[in-house]
């Protein structure tokens, strides 16, 4: 099933993700989340794959609590 993904060129919910991202580095939710104004970050995750960007997740037990962070590899096309 595929998503309906925003266009990174009309969204300024996308390319304020993607600038917290674009620097390589491992960011958790809660960085994505006041870094980028962004209540849901997965689905703006999600949105940033279907249009070409490579982020890993990886998830940690922090303090007895899940915890994701997410790296960019590669930004999408269009960025």
């Amino acid at each position: 099933m595929s998503i309906k993904a925003a266009k990174l060129e009309k969204s300024t919910r996308l390319k304020r993700v993607l600038k917290v991202l674009s620097d390589g580095r491992e960011h958790s939710t809660l960085d994505i989340f006041t870094g980028a104004n962004c209540c849901a970050v997965n689905t703006a995750i999600s949105e940033l794959r279907a249009q070409g960007a490579e982020i890993v997740c990886a998830c940690r037990h922090v303090d007895g609590e899940r915890r994701f962070y997410y790296r960019m590899t590669k930004a999408p096309a269009d960025a």
